[in-house]
């Protein structure tokens, strides 16, 4: 149950970018009022690590970001990525996120059966 507040507060906060007391009111009123769906139980220690994992990606999205604009990235690839076993759709939500976080990659779709496709921009290979 708390993991779920927790997901939920993280991802108000994220996409409100707003850490007033106002806004963190409302949020906590709406993961709290939020109905929860029937799906397996989150571990904390699984979301905090996700939500870590965030956290260091944005020195890289920094750096992905300077590199586009410094040099360029001409070549694009589409690979598809195994999602880690036993993902409830809230951390799927998050990784996710997170491939879509930085610059250089970019979900496309997720396959039920365990995949994410993932598109990817990338240098140009030397000859």
């Amino acid at each position: 149950m708390i993991a779920h507040i927790i997901l939920r507060l993280v991802i108000w906060f994220l996409l409100t970018a707003n850490l007033s007391v106002a806004n963190i009111i409302i949020g906590v009123s709406v993961a709290l009022l939020l109905p929860r769906g029937a799906t397996s139980p989150t571990r904390l220690k699984e979301l905090l690590q996700a939500i870590w994992k965030i956290v260091r990606a944005i020195p890289q999205a920094y750096s992905e970001a300077i590199q586009l604009i410094l040099q360029p990235h001409t070549q694009e690839e589409i690979i598809m990525e195994r999602v880690k076993t036993r993902r409830t759709p809230g951390l799927i939500f998050l990784d996710i996120f997170l491939i879509t976080f930085t610059p250089k990659t970019t979900v496309l779709k997720y396959h039920e059966d365990g995949w994410y496709e993932v598109h990817r921009v990338c240098r140009r290979k030397q000859p």
